[in-house]
C-alpha cells in the first residue's frame, strides 16, 4: 500500500520523513514534493491550484497505471489538493485510492471568508504567516531565507485564496478520514460536513495540537493511518 502525501502552504515532502520509522511495514510512504522547495527548488513554484494537480498527477500517474493499491493524505492546501487530485484521477479513469485522508481543512464546499492574504504586502503577509505559525523563525528571522521562501508561500497562498469550488455530480467512491487539532480553529459541525463529500465511510478523529499538530503531534496521526489502512490489506 503507497501512501501519497501532500504537505501544507510552503510545506516540502520534508515534513513527512520522519513518519518512515512508524508506518508499518506494509505502508510505503511516498511524500509528494510540489515545484519550488525541497529536491525541486530550481523550478518555477505553482501559483493555482489546478497547474498544482496537474502537476501531482504527472509525478504519479506511472504509479497509478501499475495498477497498486494505495492512499492519499494531505494537511491543510494539501487537503484541498488531495480534493481536486481525487477527481482529476477519476477523470482520467485511473485505479482510484483506497481510502483518502483529510486533515487540517474544511471541506470545500464551505465558503472562505477570510482575506485574500496573497494580495498583501510583504510586511502584512509575513504577520498574517507568523500568527498561523507553522513557519520556522529562523527563516522568519532571515532576510536571505526569506527571498527564497517568502514567493513560494505568496503563490500557495494565491492558489488557496483563489480556488472555486465546484459541485460534482459524482461523490469520492472510497472511505475517508478527517483530522482536526484540538485547538484549530475548524468547528465539529465544518469537520462532520466532509461526510458531504462521500459516497463510502467517513471517519473523523480529534488530535490534540493545534493547526500544525500534523508536526507537534504526528505520534498520534501515525496509529490512525496504520490502523485504517490495514484493514484493506489481503481484502
Amino acid at each position: 500500500m503507497i501512501l501519497f502525501c501532500l504537505s501544507y502552504a510552503g510545506g516540502s515532502s520534508s515534513i513527512y520523513k520522519k513518519w518512515e520509522k512508524y508506518l508499518d511495514p506494509f505502508i510505503k510512504l511516498y511524500p509528494i514534493e510540489l515545484k519550488g522547495r525541497g529536491t525541486r527548488f530550481s523550478e518555477i513554484c505553482c501559483d493555482n491550484l489546478d497547474s498544482n494537480v496537474s502537476d501531482i498527477i504527472n509525478s504519479i500517474r506511472f504509479i497509478l497505471s501499475d495498477n497498486i493499491e494505495y492512499a492519499i493524505l494531505g494537511h491543510s492546501m494539501g487537503s484541498l489538493l488531495a480534493y481536486e487530485v481525487y477527481y482529476k484521477i477519476a477523470s482520467l479513469g485511473l485505479p482510484l485510492p483506497k481510502h483518502i485522508f483529510f486533515s487540517g481543512y474544511k471541506p470545500p464546499h464551505i465558503p472562505r471568508n477570510e482575506e485574500r492574504v496573497y494580495t498583501l504586502p510583504d510586511k502584512g503577509f509575513l504577520q498574517k504567516i507568523s500568527e498561523y505559525g507553522g513557519t520556522p523563525p529562523e527563516i522568519l528571522n532571515n532576510k536571505e531565507l526569506l527571498e527564497i521562501f517568502l514567493p513560494v508561500l505568496r503563490n500557495d497562498f494565491k492558489s488557496i485564496d483563489t480556488y472555486k469550488y465546484i459541485e460534482r455530480d459524482s461523490k469520492i467512491n472510497c472511505d475517508i478520514s478527517v483530522l482536526s487539532g484540538d485547538d484549530d480553529d475548524i468547528t465539529a459541525d465544518e469537520l462532520v460536513q466532509w461526510k458531504y463529500h462521500t459516497s463510502k465511510s467517513c471517519n473523523i478523529y480529534i488530535v490534540e495540537g493545534n493547526h500544525f499538530f500534523i508536526n507537534s503531534n504526528f505520534i498520534k496521526v501515525i496509529p490512525i493511518v496504520n490502523k485504517t489502512l490495514y484493514k484493506y490489506v489481503n481484502n
